[in-house]
């Protein structure tokens, strides 16, 4: 999450841009993203010298020894870095950014999910003076950062609330805290295949490649860091499809920022007959569109075999289950109405297949203020393994009731109420929660019990309700206790009286 001093700087950027003759809002967008990209490739850069310099052995480069631009003229490669051209003069930095940077980003990687995204991308800052008021505003925002933001997806939703579009298809970036709390749940491993469908930004990608990297870096051979990067003729370890062109190259960019090079990012309708990925992925991680519904026509014969529906909350869910292998896992956002809602039996459907004909683990519901100040919507994670062949168990329940920050528009941080934590360790030792009883906020349902509510999800159907007998005093006692306070009043009042009375006459 961003804060209102950065919103500060990113309002100043678009003012700039706009005096600078840039009016269109999405055209702003697009150009500060890749300034911002800029940037962070310089940063990366730093950071393969600074381990070069550590280890003593020579590092993979992003920026290459000479660069030949569209026009044939060849420049050093060192004059491609932020940090080199940023304090030029106007007209130098112009020339160098839209000559030989801009085609430079472009042509990253040769043919990669990143070039594919870029292809039709054009750099449109139309003076030296607005880019170099834009090149000092980008490097002012990045100045006062301490905490890692090569996620660049925090930035773009924030541009994209300035024009009241985030949302407006039931899609609302995941936050980082909710997005790391899914991965931890399903602990991906190197070599797994991690897929998110919807990916957006690639913000579940990232939290995967973290992980990744944080808990297994320090035993990963040499084909699984080919597998992670999607180097070398691996199979890439993250893919992501996504509708937006513009989100599809931001998240090309983040991924590359990341160290994920490669990945499988592709331009596709997840839901259509045009996908047609079967039992290929270990992982899922996906906050899927909340709203809509499809063309019946369009929709693969596969998921309508899961879940008879058009809407994409439920279709999103089977896909889910088809794009995994057997024994492949999934943690997924969906909205309550998913849980409970029972007027179409496509909803019932769909829980019973999760608990008849899959193994369903968890249910953790989330308070409804995780979006705002996007949405007000309720939401709840789906953890569940594909089997094919039923398993579940028992399903763990847990009612989250603050995810550290304020449920409000502002979503300050709030330490003190977190249960993200307990939720983590909890998940680790899950064999404790069976001494759990049903008034706490987290415990284990049978999956008899489920299938005898009709496969309802609602945690109001498991949970026990307790109420506090309070007993009052008699009716005689209270009335009592009224005519002496009625009696002090009145007593009180008549003094007053006297009091003022008594002034008067003096």
């Amino acid at each position: 999450m961003i804060t209102g001093a950065t919103k500060n700087k990113v309002d100043d950027i678009w003012q700039k841009m706009w005096e600078g003759g840039i009016t269109n809002p999405l055209e702003v967008i697009s150009q500060l993203t890749y300034l911002m990209f800029m940037h962070q490739l310089d940063e990366r850069e730093f950071e393969i010298e600074k381990l070069e310099a550590m280890i003593g052995a020579d590092q993979r480069h992003i920026f290459p020894e000479t660069f030949r631009g569209p026009s044939g003229v060849e420049i050093d490669g060192k004059e491609l870095r932020w940090s080199r051209f940023k304090d030029k003069p106007a007209e130098t930095m112009f020339s160098t950014v839209s000559g030989f940077v801009f085609p430079f980003i472009k042509s990253l990687g040769a043919d990669t999910a990143f070039t594919r995204s870029m292809a039709s991308a054009t750099f449109g800052i139309p003076t030296p003076k607005t880019l170099q008021k834009a090149v000092d505003g980008v490097d002012a925002l990045f100045a006062d950062f301490v905490d890692d933001i090569a996620d660049l997806g925090d930035l773009y939703e924030y541009m994209l609330s300035k024009l009241n579009t985030a949302g407006t298809n039931g899609q609302f970036r995941t936050p980082k805290h909710i997005r790391d709390m899914m991965v931890c749940l399903l602990d991906p491993k190197p070599n797994q295949l991690i897929c998110d469908p919807a990916c957006g930004t690639a913000g579940f990608l990232i939290s995967a490649a973290e992980h990744i990297r944080s808990s297994h870096g320090a035993s990963m051979d040499s084909d699984a860091w080919d597998c992670f990067a999607g180097s070398n003729g691996k199979e890439p370890q993250f893919s992501g499809f996504e509708m937006d062109q513009t989100m599809l190259r931001i998240s090309a960019m983040n991924l590359m920022l990341h160290s994920v090079d490669q990945p499988d990012i592709r331009y596709l309708d997840s839901i259509s007959k045009n996908n047609t990925v079967h039992g290929k992925y270990d992982v899922i991680l996906a906050n899927p569109p909340f709203t809509g519904s499809v063309d019946a026509e369009d929709i693969d014969n596969s998921l309508k075999a899961i879940v008879d529906s058009k809407q994409t909350e439920l279709l999103f869910v089977a896909l889910f289950l088809r794009m995994l292998k057997l024994g492949g896992r999934c943690a997924c956002i969906v909205p309550n109405g998913v849980l409970f809602r029972s007027n179409s039996k496509s909803y019932t459907q769909l829980r019973k297949e999760l608990v008849e004909n899959q193994k369903l683990e968890a249910i953790i519901y989330m308070p409804s203020g995780v979006f705002k100040p996007y949405s007000g919507v309720s939401t709840a994670i789906l953890v569940f393994t594909k089997t094919n062949s039923g398993g579940t168990d028992n399903v763990w329940l847990y009612n989250m009731e603050s995810d550290g920050y304020t449920l409000d528009d502002k979503r300050d941080r709030n330490e003190k109420n977190d249960d993200i934590p307990d939720i983590i360790t909890r998940w680790n030792n899950l064999e404790s929660e069976k001494e759990r009883t049903r008034t706490d906020k987290s415990f284990l349902v049978p999956r008899d019990e489920i299938a005898e509510n009709n496969y309802d999800f609602s945690f109001n159907k498991y949970v026990e309700t307790t109420y506090e007998r309070i007993e009052y005093p008699p009716t005689s006692q209270i009335l009592e206790e009224l005519s002496t306070l009625n009696k002090q009043m009145a007593d009180g009042l008549a003094a007053l009286e006297k009091m003022l009375g008594g002034g008067i006459n003096d």
